[in-house]
């Protein structure tokens, strides 16, 4: 099977987005739902490096890899550098997700969330339950825990330090112009007094399709009680999947214990 890749950038949510297509040249993107990787709060298509072929050549389906707004080669953030994110953009990306899959034909997804990519993931899983076959999360969010908070301080001393590697890094995925918008406007937002109180758990009743709910159990950003929550929440079947000597990239550190888990949980369908 030739898992040929393609780009193209499609409007969607008023903005311009990335997006990068794992596909067959036989069979295309509609014979199977196909898998959508959702990145981390701080993350692009290039952060995954090549997980996402490498799962959908191991399971046999196409891909679709998506720059959020504002990250990797998607039209940039707007507003002020900082507090400009609105509190509610895990609500406003989900609600874009499903405008991607309409732009690109696909009835029906597979969705591959990591961290915010995660909630979100599930909050399009609540809002569209017949345009999402699974939903598989690595370190979600449905609730801001103490330990996330001490993460996101501890990932900001890092990136204003003196030469900071962290922001180096990151700006080889979204650019010297924009890495300050993405980074803030993830910090600001997680950080500033009124999102202590967000919680998503009420929504999760609403989802009815099958979730894989991974978590590291050296995660520095979030703990089990996340994934006990998904799957006490969640109305369809639920798999927990809790992993020794994994941080908050299960699909790095594990990543063919986590292949094995989707390929278990997609034979379910």
């Amino acid at each position: 099977m030739n898992h040929a890749s393609s780009e193209q950038t499609i409007c969607a949510g008023g903005h311009t987005v990335f997006i990068n297509t794992i596909g067959t040249q036989s069979t295309g993107l509609s014979d199977a739902p196909p898998l959508v990787f959702l990145h981390e709060g701080l993350g692009a298509i290039t952060m995954w490096k090549n997980f996402p072929a490498r799962l959908c050549a191991a399971l046999g389906r196409a891909g679709i890899i998506i720059d959020r707004w504002g990250h990797g080669r998607s039209e940039p953030l707007d507003g002020p550098v900082r507090g400009g994110r609105k509190l509610d953009y895990h609500a406003r990306e989900a609600d874009t997700l499903v405008e991607v899959l309409d732009r690109l034909a696909v009835p029906q997804a597979v969705l591959f969330g990591h961290s915010d990519g995660g909630t979100i993931a599930l909050l399009a899983a609540a809002n569209a339950p017949e345009r999402i076959a699974v939903c598989i999360t690595e370190a979600a969010h449905v609730f801001v825990e103490p330990v996330t908070l001490k993460g996101i301080r501890e990932a900001l001393a890092a990136y204003e330090a003196p030469d900071s590697r962290l922001r180096a890094g990151l700006a080889r995925h979204h650019g010297e112009e924009r890495v300050d918008r993405v980074f803030y406007g993830w910090t600001d937002a997680w950080l500033s007094p009124p999102f202590a109180d967000w919680v998503m758990t009420e929504r999760l009743a609403e989802i009815r399709c099958p979730v894989l709910a991974i978590q590291g159990l050296d995660d520095q950003y979030g703990t089990p009680e996340q994934v006990h929550a998904i799957v006490g929440g969640v109305a369809g079947p639920t798999e927990p999947l809790l992993l020794e000597a994994c941080g908050h990239a299960p699909h790095v550190d594990c990543a063919a214990t986590v292949t094995e888990a989707v390929r278990r949980t997609l034979a379910t369908l």
